[in-house]
């Protein structure tokens, strides 16, 4: 999990997915050693359970959940066969609970929230225009979400424009903490009286060196 969320790339939406899956592979390594069946309980389970469930409360968002609602992956019946009991995020009581809670800070207007609220109704049903075509649907299960959307989320603008955020947003500012490390050696305490254009010049030339460097042959086999 720390792996897939410390990185720049676009992986907020992904979160949540990838949670539910890697308590479920603890779940499956534990039993597998306990040689438990998967009705039985588990002492040991419950207790790394619920240190994973407090590690989730901590650094969970309803971000996650309203960015997880707006893959259209997860509507598809691949998705939902994969695993038995699985279900859709509009079925999903605790994502619907966030999601509204993400729309109810977003669009402060009773008219913007009921207008997002439809929207979002006829793409989760896919009930209506564009979203009953059998391309479209095909293509839900295959396509890049972020690409889905600008294919074929113009009957839904307001929640299109969401999608582009939340499904091209990181889910990590690990590489803007990196970028205030550099910050921190160079605007210091003997430094401190650099303006902010040159300090962002110092650290903007220190990183390109840094890549420069990493491009040599020192820095590969010294």
């Amino acid at each position: 999990m720390i792996r897939v969320c410390d990185t720049d790339k676009s992986s907020l939406y992904l979160v949540y997915e990838r949670w539910d899956i890697m308590v479920q592979k603890v779940k499956d390594a534990i039993y597998k050693k306990e040689g438990k069946l998967d009705y039985e309980e588990s002492t040991f389970f419950n207790v790394i359970k619920g240190i994973l469930s407090s590690r989730w409360s901590k650094g969970s968002t309803p971000l996650h959940s309203l960015a997880h609602s707006l893959n259209p992956r997860f509507y598809t019946a691949e998705w939902l066969n994969e695993v038995p009991g699985r279900v859709a995020p509009n079925a999903d009581n605790e994502i619907s609970t966030q999601r509204l809670q993400c729309f109810r800070r977003l669009f402060q207007s009773p008219d913007e929230r009921f207008k997002i609220n439809t929207e979002f109704a006829i793409f989760s049903q896919k009930s209506e225009g564009i979203f009953l075509n059998i391309d479209c649907m095909h293509d839900m299960a295959l396509m890049d979400a972020k690409n889905w959307w600008a294919t074929y989320g113009s009957q839904v603008p307001m929640l299109q424009g969401l999608a582009y955020k939340l499904l091209g947003q990181p889910s990590s500012s690990s590489c803007s903490e990196r970028n205030w490390s550099t910050y921190k050696f160079i605007h210091s305490c003997t430094g401190n009286m650099l303006t902010p254009k040159r300090a962002q010049d110092l650290v903007y030339i220190r990183n390109n060196l840094r890549l420069i460097y990493r491009r040599s042959e020192e820095y590969t086999k010294g």
